[in-house]
């Protein structure tokens, strides 16, 4: 379920792409400083977008620095670290986590296992600082495997236990904007489990994995039907945005809502059409 919130870069201007860039590099550099390499390893574009939403809102100090890493040996790049990044850093620990012991129960990966023993440590400590987030995580979780093994149809119940852990990820503090933040979180967190199944459904027929939209599947309008389910979520994650006083890093933030989560989206459409 990661890889969906990202940025459609022919759409961003240079300055905001460089800008962007230097919040996942500084989520990076935060993961390897807290976690070391291993934790590291569970980068992602997704934590990157809450960090950027929280930085625009409530305006942290950031520092800004520049440096080499193994990534990139030959060029400088940015990295922007505030408050917000070590949430990030936390939150995209716990998640990955869970994402690993899921990956496990549902498709008994070998290495998803090891991944998760590896991080149990790592795991640990991110949860003593945010227990309750973690608790939350843990019982949505276990919501939407028990979903899986009964076999639901309902889109709405297992993709609202994911928009619940998202909910709570999203909400960094307990303030003003917590309503509205907590309702970004919820219907951005329904439409990337939607997105995910959308986009396994061939392979889950196949296999016999557990997918909401199995029984749509081959329908004559199921395409259609897929598309504006998707689009009535992000719809209400964009209200939900536009009432934010968010004004520093608005567009990048709004290419990523509008457009770029929709990239994903187009590349499954184009492989199912054979372009």
């Amino acid at each position: 379920m990661f890889g969906y919130i990202i940025i459609n870069k022919p759409e961003l201007k240079f300055r905001e792409f460089d800008l962007y860039q230097s919040y996942y590099c500084g989520l990076c550099r935060t993961l390897k400083r807290e976690y070391g390499r291993l934790g590291q390893m569970t980068l992602s574009y997704d934590m990157t977008f809450v960090i950027l939403l929280l930085s625009s809102l409530y305006e942290p100090k950031t520092v800004l620095s520049s440096g080499r890493c193994a990534a990139h040996p030959m060029k400088k790049r940015y990295r922007r670290i505030n408050p917000c990044s070590e949430y990030g850093a936390d939150m995209n620990l716990l998640l990955s986590y869970y994402k690993c012991l899921d990956d496990w129960e549902d498709e008994h990966k070998l290495n998803r296992k090891a991944m998760a023993l590896s991080l149990n440590r790592r795991f640990q400590k991110a949860a003593r600082k945010y227990p309750q987030k973690e608790q939350v995580i843990q019982e949505k979780m276990r919501q939407i495997h028990a979903c899986e093994k009964q076999k639901s149809r309902e889109l709405d119940l297992a993709s609202g236990y994911f928009g619940e852990i998202m909910a709570e990820i999203f909400v960094w503090r307990k303030d003003e904007w917590e309503k509205e933040l907590r309702r970004l979180g919820f219907f951005l967190g329904k439409f990337i489990y939607l997105m995910d199944a959308y986009e396994d459904a061939e392979q889950d027929q196949k296999t016999g994995n557990y997918n909401v939209f199995l029984e749509a599947y081959g329908g004559t309008d199921f395409f259609q039907k897929a598309e504006n389910i998707l689009s009535m979520m992000m719809a209400e994650c964009a209200r939900a945005f536009e009432r934010l006083p968010i004004v520093e890093n608005a567009e990048i933030l709004r290419n990523i809502l509008y457009s770029g989560v929709w990239r994903r989206y187009e590349l499954v459409k184009r492989r199912r059409e054979g372009k």
